[in-house]
């Protein structure tokens, strides 16, 4: 008898997607940027909220690596301009090293555009993992298991 389980869309190559870097800690920003472009994705980047509004309306990314602590605009408020400029369907991973009691993240997760959370100090396989996972791509052949530099969090 023949398998006809039905099978998910076919994973794309994530270099056919952008992913929009957001942070005001330059070095942070480095270390994000080397993971997401290890995975295959191109990366723009921006470090504060005008900046991400101004590249997130040029570049039409597929994800955007939001920090929720910014300078002037913080991440709340670049979510709302995102939507209120019909940019509310570009998919969002919220980061922050700030303690947020639980209430507030399920509110932020309702935002519509909202698909992840993460607390700083980030996990390099995990944040991997939920990119390719929020865009429906296929991982490159690498070992993620290997001790290095990235292996812990940042």
């Amino acid at each position: 008898m023949e398998d006809t389980a039905p099978q998910g869309p076919p994973l794309c190559d994530p270099s056919q997607k952008m992913v929009l870097l957001v942070d005001d800690d330059e070095s942070l920003l480095d270390l994000i940027d080397h993971v997401v472009k290890k995975e295959g994705f191109k990366t723009d980047r921006a470090t504060d909220g005008l900046e991400a509004l101004r590249k997130t309306q040029a570049l039409d990314p597929d994800l955007i690596i939001l920090d929720f602590m910014l300078p002037g605009m913080g991440g709340y408020e670049v979510l709302r301009e995102l939507q209120a400029k019909g940019c509310g369907a570009v998919p969002v991973i919220v980061i922050t090293g700030r303690q947020m009691d639980r209430k507030s993240i399920e509110m932020l997760r309702l935002e519509p555009n909202v698909r992840e959370f993460m607390e700083k100090p980030l996990r390099p396989v995990i944040m991997a993992t939920t990119i390719h996972n929020i865009l429906q791509t296929r991982p490159p052949s690498i070992d993620r298991t290997a001790k290095g530099p990235m292996s812990s969090g940042f």
